[in-house]
């Protein structure tokens, strides 16, 4: 399938997932920087990816790319806290680990192929 909009990239729409999942799960949290932190590096992932399709280069693109890879790894790193800080359950963690190594995997493969 040629990709024709950003929509279309499969790490964009898991992207836009976890985006909506961190929100939800972190509204009514009172650690404002945390909530704050996690919201911004989880947005950034699906942002980056749409950015620099819009770009229209595969040079640009490739780097908007590795941006979003390391705001994925900044929402892991967060996921660790949160868990240890107790804003979720070991199972709620796993859930939302995993969503981002698959997005993380996903746009390895996608730099790969630029």
């Amino acid at each position: 399938m040629k990709i024709k909009k950003f929509e279309d990239v499969i790490a964009w729409q898991k992207a836009k997932i976890l985006t909506i999942r961190i929100y939800r799960e972190f509204k009514n949290c009172k650690d404002f920087e945390f909530k704050n932190q996690i919201q911004k590096a989880s947005v950034s992932i699906m942002n980056n990816i749409a950015e620099g399709f819009e770009r229209k280069g595969d040079k640009e693109f490739k780097y908007f790319l590795f941006i979003a890879k390391g705001s994925c790894g900044e929402v892991r790193s967060m996921l660790y806290l949160a868990l240890e800080f107790k804003y979720l359950s070991e199972k709620q963690f796993r859930e939302y680990y995993n969503l981002s190594v698959e997005i993380s995997k996903l746009l390895s493969g996608f730099i790969k192929t630029l």
